[in-house]
């Protein structure tokens, strides 16, 4: 049961890292997106492609609000606070629970 108790804590652990870098990721883009940065910049290359196509599946979902204020991603980071606060916290509780 310990193996089993650990290795929920470490599953745990490393969804609250990702999570935790898709936040600040989420933040960059959104930064990005207000300064209107160069495309061809490698690293705005790279927060439009992590964050796209999540992005990409809630915009459609959302009414857009007066002068095109794009609510995406406070939904998107409201979703992986949620996501923190329920699946990560329920796997160290399950964890503690084995042990």
């Amino acid at each position: 049961m310990f193996i089993v108790a650990n290795l929920l804590l470490a599953l745990a652990q490393v969804l609250n890292f990702v999570l935790w870098a898709y936040i600040w990721i989420l933040l960059g883009r959104v930064i990005v997106s207000w300064v209107n940065a160069d495309y061809h910049n490698p690293i705005v290359r790279f927060l439009y492609a992590a964050t796209e196509p999540i992005l990409e599946r809630v915009r459609p979902r959302l009414p857009v609000v007066a002068s095109g204020f794009d609510l995406s991603p406070i939904v998107v980071w409201l979703a992986v606070i949620f996501l923190q606060q329920f699946l990560v916290r329920s796997l160290y509780d399950l964890a503690y629970a084995l042990k």
